[in-house]
């Protein structure tokens, strides 16, 4: 997605636009600040640490910016150069890392298809026990004897072993000429004791031989009733339970997995940098951007006054031994091109922008959300349902925000229920200190500017 559409999405109006080159006008991908000011420095032996550092401790003490988040921390160095071949042993550490979570995550996730498919299948049985229990408290007459009939059907089937057996209902029937005995069983209406059945079986006008094989099948159904409808009970809240336990080891997997993947991230080589003119594959070069926004309360009310800092740095990486431990470490000396913009933003416009940063620079759990959400679906509302059930005796009390939240938060960043759409900021009533945080802004960043250039031997007026 292109810059100017993330600003856009996220409600950062327009964009920034300055002159790079004679009257050539180009975006930034910033929204538009208050004020802008750039210094770019390049000497042989600049040391990119020092630079950073010292404007970060400036930002955060001296001009007292409490807050100072890192936004972005990316870099890409020459494939041929001895630096790019060291970051790209790290990366593929953490790639073998995170391809076992993800197996392991794609595993489990196929096995929670067949726990719903096996819940449904119990959810099935078990409204027919219900059905069939619900009845008994009707006159005997007055029975509905469906769900009773469904029963005695699978009773037949599973233990009698069906009409084969010479056993069975329907055995009985052909091998020994108990022509009625099928209708018989069939048409007896859900008892709730045996005295009950037994009484209901003496009223019938048949011989006592057709009376006691049918008492017999009767007895043993209601048996298998009473011990099925237990065990399918038992089962189905164990299975619960282990469908919750299940969900929330693939949530602990997907927790491990994200750092390795914002690493891999991080340490991967940004697609714009290698095809750029300044990296060349022969050359011992590498890029690295950096970005902070310092955030402070000024005037009492609902703004901030914010400062983003961008530093862009092209450098050559020179790997050498450091005093302690005698180990090899790069150190990088270069060019550095700094950027300051000014803004005043309240809590929901930085929250916005640092989650649309997010989205613009690391897509990769983007495309894995997309793939358990598809996943998610597919097992349809019942597995949420399931999960539900299975967390309300913890959590009566909030049982409801659960129910109508609960896709965001056991699957946090890697369910994106937005489906790629950014978070529109809300019209609240705001105290206004706006007037205040934009003049305190414009004179931090200026102080930022110039002690920063005093600081560095350059010329200031």
């Amino acid at each position: 997605m292109a810059d100017s559409e993330l600003l856009k999405e996220f409600g950062f109006g327009k964009e920034e636009t300055y002159e790079e080159v004679q009257r050539m006008w180009v975006k930034t991908g910033y929204p538009k600040p208050l004020k802008r000011y750039q210094i770019v420095y390049e000497v042989y032996d600049l040391s990119i640490e020092e630079t950073y550092f010292w404007m970060l401790k400036y930002l955060r003490y001296d001009i007292a910016f409490p807050e100072v988040i890192k936004i972005e921390d990316s870099f890409s160095a020459a494939e041929g150069s001895a630096f790019g071949g060291v970051v790209q042993q790290r990366v593929g550490l953490q790639q073998d890392k995170v391809t076992q979570f993800l197996a392991t995550m794609g595993k489990m996730v196929k096995e929670l298809f067949q726990m719903v498919r096996e819940l449904r299948i119990l959810d099935e049985r078990i409204a027919y026990y219900k059905g069939a229990e619900g009845e008994k408290g009707k006159p005997l007459r007055e029975r509905r004897k469906s769900d009773n009939i469904t029963l005695k059907g699978m009773f037949i089937d599973l233990v009698q072993g069906g009409a084969k057996s010479a056993a069975s209902v329907y055995g009985m029937a052909r091998e020994l000429e108990f022509t009625t005995l099928p209708d018989l069983f069939f048409d007896a209406p859900p008892f709730s004791s045996v005295d009950e059945m037994e009484e209901y079986v003496n009223s019938l006008e048949f011989n006592n031989k057709v009376k006691e094989v049918l008492k017999r099948h009767l007895r043993q159904f209601m048996e298998w009733k009473k011990r099925t409808f237990q065990e399918m009970k038992a089962r189905r809240k164990f299975t619960i339970q282990y469908l919750r336990q299940h969900f929330d080891i693939i949530k602990m997997y997907m927790e491990w997995a994200k750092p390795y993947l914002k690493t891999i991230e991080r340490l991967g080589m940004k697609e714009n940098y290698t095809t750029s003119p300044d990296i060349i594959t022969a050359f011992e070069g590498s890029k690295i951007d950096i970005e902070l926004l310092a955030t402070r309360a000024e005037g009492g009310g609902d703004y901030y006054a914010c400062i983003l800092a961008t530093f862009n740095y092209r450098t050559r990486p020179s790997m050498k031994f450091v005093q302690e431990g005698y180990q090899r470490g790069p150190i990088h000396v270069g060019k550095m091109e700094m950027n300051l913009r000014g803004y005043v933003w309240t809590k929901e416009q930085v929250k916005a922008y640092q989650e649309m940063k997010e989205k613009e620079a690391f897509e990769l759990l983007k495309t894995i959300s997309a793939s358990i959400k598809s996943a998610m679906e597919a097992m349809g509302a019942e597995l949420f349902d399931y999960l539900d059930e299975a967390g309300e005796e913890q959590e009566k009390k909030i049982a409801a925000e659960r129910k109508k939240s609960l896709k965001e938060k056991l699957l946090g960043d890697f369910y994106d229920t937005s489906a790629g759409t950014g978070k529109k900021l809300k019209k609240l009533k705001l105290k206004d200190n706006y007037k205040d945080c934009s003049g305190y802004t414009r004179r931090m960043m200026f102080l930022a500017f110039k002690n920063f250039k005093k600081g560095h031997g350059m010329v200031m007026w």
